[in-house]
């Protein structure tokens, strides 16, 4: 089931795509409407986001680097009462802010709920799954 344009994904495996094509618009508030009230963002440093207000300032960090990101789900499992795990890798690549090289590269391990109103939606955002913690977007800056 294909989403509808600009809509909420429809099935499962289309969030990361949906997820990528709103944060290449550098749209905050698009990329917020993809998390489901009482979703859990896992940052690379610190204690979980666990409001809408703190997953936007997660967020922001990579927002803040103005540079499109790319994304490559690896796994997709979805449970028969709408539940689903998401593999996904994902790169952040291109000159930052400050004119710099950037690239921040990783694997997330995400899990998805379908909503009552069919929609996929982020419940738990872990964009750095296990990478280790040296490697992590560190000081506002990410490291490689």
């Amino acid at each position: 089931m294909p989403s509808s344009p600009g809509g909420l994904p429809l099935a499962a495996e289309e969030l990361p795509a949906e997820f990528a094509a709103r944060f290449n618009t550098g749209d905050a508030r698009a990329v917020q409407e993809l998390y489901e009230p009482g979703a859990v963002f896992v940052p690379p440093a610190g204690e979980p986001a666990r409001t809408p207000a703190a997953i936007g300032r997660a967020n922001a960090a990579f927002l803040g680097l103005g540079l499109p990101i790319s994304v490559r789900p690896r796994d997709v499992h979805v449970t028969d009462d709408g539940l689903a795990l998401l593999v996904v890798d994902w790169e952040i690549e291109g000159t930052g802010p400050d004119g710099e090289p950037v690239r921040v590269a990783a694997t997330a391990t995400d899990v998805a709920r379908r909503g009552p109103d069919g929609r996929w939606r982020y419940v738990i955002d872990h964009p750095f799954g296990g990478v280790p913690a040296e490697r992590r977007f560190d000081a506002g800056r990410p490291s490689t």
